[in-house]
């Protein structure tokens, strides 16, 4: 029932301290790199908040659940670095919105949103089974 609200509040949290790191990694480093870096801000953040406020109940052990949420987060971070940078220097500009980087980037860390919470759920946290099996 509360699982994927708190996911949800979860990943907003991991979102904004991805986007807003961004701006920051920005000032050193080109638009492409300052995503990837931001992403590994919002990937710890969200490890944390999702292990233990979203699925506390795990069964998996510290290493596999790391190991599943950096896979699982490899392929957000794709989709996201694919979304971002495909949104920034072709899709705005051609649209003529003024915060081309900002739109697609946020563009970006919205499209694994379901692919996360099913793989995390299933994979990365999943719960001990109650049947004792």
């Amino acid at each position: 029932g509360r699982q994927f609200p708190r996911f949800l509040a979860a990943g907003g949290l991991a979102a904004l301290a991805n986007f807003g790191s961004r701006f920051l990694f920005s000032e050193l480093v080109s638009f492409e790199l300052a995503v990837v870096l931001a992403f590994g801000v919002g990937l710890a953040t969200g490890f944390l908040l999702n292990k233990y406020f979203v699925f506390a109940d795990s069964a998996n052990a510290l290493h596999v659940e790391m190991s599943y949420y950096l896979l699982i987060n490899l392929f957000a971070l794709l989709q996201t670095w694919l979304v971002s940078v495909f949104g920034a220097r072709w899709l705005t500009p051609l649209l003529g919105l003024a915060l081309s980087q900002a739109s697609a980037h946020l563009a970006g860390l919205m499209l694994p949103v379901f692919t996360s919470y099913i793989g995390h759920r299933y994979l990365t946290f999943r719960e001990r089974r109650s049947d004792g099996g």
